[in-house]
């Protein structure tokens, strides 16, 4: 799941808003133009996606800007939205709709950088229930709602078909499966690895492992860690059992994309990977829901969604369009059509455009019980500065499983503690 939280922006935000004089309707839009000429009325349109991405968006909004006369959107590309949001939340010329992160609305919209959308979602009787209902919960803080998912994506398992297929052994569906088909299917030449058969570079997804096992990142109350666990440390023993195995070593294909390159036979990626890989001449792949667990399948769900700052000129126009994309499932499978991310509106998601590709037909499937992260502040510290690092010490042999797991539980308490 592609995250982009801006610590160092989040704790700015207080100070800019401080001097920001927010209420919707007041400044000015940056980089639209002027409706004088009586034309349709301007709504400009941020995100952080850019190069290939920015002619995706750009096709939509030419779709949206072809269906009615009122609004016309462009789309600027920011490099880090986020930051360039709070600087125009300063200077009173924000956008008028943002792309970002769902995961950044908690952080955001307490401090009163969002406009909140309930009055216009019940004068146009929007049925919520039409989208993933944990995408969906990431845009409400507060009991508010401050915007729409609009994509979702999560981690399934991408195989090297060509190398099952030589290997005589299916796609795994457990664990224990998971360990057996990574030792076939890694290839050494005198002790140096020619091919790792499952992909252990990604730390960060010790959260989908441990909700696989039966364990939590956070209590009940969200106010303390809870992945020091027994379930924690299963997730650890179990990848160390595959290192013991051999079948992946630190730093290996780093600087290429390795499955890609079918140096590594498997490996959990999102959907956003497969444009890319359909490029690669002679890569057979397919994509399985993410092997279950000792308590069962268990994925996270991330994804985008469309925010309207405090302060928007057209939130109006903002408005229409996110409901034009979000709620009307045409939209959003014909924007899946242009880049390949799936819609967060599930009847859109399910459109056979989708359902009928077997590799999109996993993603599909294990959004039926993928989660979201814990949206309590200071949470995405607890990953980025205390869980992870603790684990890439552990895969590195620094330290062991229950000093791992001691280490990011005693830090990463203290930053929940600091943010409250």
């Amino acid at each position: 799941m592609r995250r982009s939280t801006t610590t160092g922006a989040a704790l700015a935000l207080a100070s800019l808003l401080a001097v920001t004089a927010c209420g919707s309707g007041g400044g000015t839009s940056s980089g639209g133009s002027s409706d004088a000429g009586g034309g349709p009325e301007p709504v400009v349109f941020w995100g952080s996606w850019s190069g290939d991405q920015v002619a995706q968006l750009e096709e939509q909004a030419a779709a949206f800007n072809a269906s009615q006369d009122d609004y016309e959107v462009e789309y600027v590309s920011q490099g880090l939205v986020e930051e360039k949001l709070l600087t125009a939340l300063a200077g009173g010329a924000v956008p008028d709709v943002v792309l970002w992160d769902r995961y950044q609305t908690s952080l955001y919209a307490p401090k009163g950088a969002l406009a909140p959308i309930d009055d216009m979602v019940a004068a146009d009787d929007v049925d919520l229930d039409a989208f993933y209902a944990p995408a969906l919960g990431e845009m409400e803080v507060d009991g508010s709602l401050y915007g729409l998912p609009l994509l979702v994506d999560n981690r399934s398992l991408l195989v090297n078909q060509t190398a099952l297929d030589e290997a005589g052994v299916a796609a795994p569906t457990t664990w224990d499966e998971l360990k057996a088909a990574a030792v076939a299917l890694t290839e050494r030449d005198g002790g140096t690895l020619q091919r790792a058969g499952l992909d252990l570079s990604d730390p960060g997804l010790f959260n989908m492992f441990l909700t696989q096992a039966g364990g939590s990142l956070l209590d009940d109350d969200e106010t303390e860690t809870a992945f020091n666990s027994p379930e924690g440390l299963e997730v650890l023993a179990f990848w160390q059992e595959l290192m013991d195995e051999g079948v992946y070593e630190l730093g290996f294909g780093d600087g290429t994309d390795p499955f890609a390159e079918s140096t590594v036979a498997m490996k959990l990626d999102g959907p956003w990977a497969l444009a890319t890989l359909d490029q690669v001449d002679g890569l057979e792949y397919s994509v399985v829901q993410p092997p279950s667990g000792p308590a069962g399948p268990g994925a996270y769900m991330g994804g985008f969604g469309l925010v309207i700052p405090e302060g928007a000129k057209n939130p109006e126009g903002a408005w229409e369009f996110m409901r034009w994309w979000t709620t009307q499932p045409e939209n959003g499978v014909a924007f899946g059509e242009i880049s390949g991310w799936i819609p967060a509106n599930v009847e859109a998601a399910n459109d056979p455009f989708f359902t009928e590709d077997p590799r999109y037909a996993a993603f599909i499937e294990t959004m039926d019980y993928a989660q979201v992260r814990p949206s309590v502040e200071g949470f995405s510290d607890v990953e980025g500065k205390a869980l992870v690092p603790a684990l890439e010490q552990f895969m590195a042999g620094e330290l062991s499983a229950e000093q791992a797991l001691q280490q990011a539980q005693e830090q990463g308490d203290a930053l929940l503690a600091a943010a409250r």
